[in-house]
């Protein structure tokens, strides 16, 4: 398994706390900054499934 997608993940999780943490305190900054470390985290892990497919087909070769 890719370290972007065990990082991704963790950005995902670190993001929706602080949204949570936002939408309690009602702060703004914090939910939009939350949804946006949420969205972070996803490409990234995105991008780690990506290179996991890429080694797949590399040792088939």
């Amino acid at each position: 398994m890719d370290k972007d997608r065990i990082q991704g993940k963790i950005k995902q999780v670190e993001g929706k706390i602080q949204e949570k943490k936002g939408e309690l305190t009602h702060s703004d900054r914090d939910v939009a900054e939350g949804q946006a470390k949420v969205g972070e985290g996803k490409v990234q892990e995105g991008v780690g499934k990506a290179k996991d497919g890429v080694r797949k087909i590399i040792d088939k070769i």
